[in-house]
């Protein structure tokens, strides 16, 4: 079993987060994507809307609509315009390389399940990465008014477009009192299933279906941990400057970096996560983890 890994071997010899200066010039242009997005998936939410079914997903039911594929060619079109250099990698429209240290990974609408059923818990999902790292991410969900962004050292929410507060986990260093999240345990099967099962017994209460919306809850202190598995980047690259911004720990089941997807824990407490790790670091995916 991987030892658990601390906050600051984490991030050692990694590329540096963002600059004051770079932070006056992607913190606005992040939202400016955001707002674009917000046009096209506001227009579409609680309408009948027509969904595709993507072939042979390994999740079984995985459905795409035209909100999801018009907010990304949305998003790309700014991208380009403002930094032709940069890549992107989304969900829909997959990579196009770049030629700087910067690369955008786009997540138009986490949560299309919910958003075909009117549940007003996904997200539009825009990360900053430089040389592979998170370094700056957005969590918007248009519907509630809610913004959530982080460079990784501070994260802030905002509401209706104003900002409203700096984001902080809240303290919980023992399992049995913690409050647990992912988007469906059924994610789970074999060892996976029986170490997340082993971790769910452990926790007070346990809350399911919110994809993104469960990380953005843990950075506002409304959760402790939020476990999942077969992520793919643009699932989780936006949400890590966020959840580290607001002072908790997001890693993969061996304690490594969650940059990739795959198997993610995050935690609002680093002694809750050492704690979570012990359980879920047995049926990490070894060959996967970085």
């Amino acid at each position: 079993m991987a030892a658990p890994t601390d906050d600051h071997s984490l991030h050692a010899d990694l590329p540096g987060l963002l600059s004051a200066g770079e932070r006056a010039e992607f913190g606005p242009f992040i939202t400016t994507l955001a707002e674009a997005a917000q046009l096209i998936t506001l227009k579409h939410f609680d309408t009948a809307i027509s969904v595709e079914e993507k072939p042979d997903h390994p999740s079984g039911y995985d459905p795409v609509t035209i909100a999801d594929r018009g907010a990304e060619r949305t998003i790309r079109a700014l991208i380009g315009e403002r930094f032709p250099d940069h890549g992107i990698r989304g969900e829909e429209y997959g990579i196009k390389p770049g030629q700087s240290e910067f690369n955008w990974v786009l997540d138009p609408i986490d949560g299309t399940r919910a958003y075909i059923s009117a549940l007003p818990v996904w997200g539009t999902l825009i990360a900053l990465t430089r040389e592979g790292r998170p370094v700056l991410g957005l969590m918007d969900q248009p519907v509630t008014g809610e913004r959530f962004i982080g460079f990784g050292d501070e994260a802030w929410f905002y509401k209706n477009g104003n900002k409203h507060r700096r984001l902080n986990t809240r303290r919980c260093a023992d399992v049995r009192h913690a409050t647990l999240c992912t988007t469906d345990p059924n994610l789970f099967a074999g060892y996976e299933h029986d170490a997340f099962e082993q971790l769910r017994k452990k926790t007070r209460l346990q809350r399911y279906g919110l994809d993104c919306y469960a990380y953005a809850a843990l950075a506002r202190g409304g959760v402790d941990v939020v476990v999942e598995s077969g992520l793919q980047d643009y699932d989780i690259a936006a949400l890590i400057p966020i959840i580290e911004g607001a002072g908790g720990i997001i890693t993969n089941w061996s304690g490594g970096h969650a940059w990739h997807g795959g198997q993610v824990v995050a935690s609002g407490d680093d002694r809750l996560h050492k704690e979570a790790l012990k359980v879920l670091a047995r049926s990490a995916d070894h060959n996967k983890s970085t």
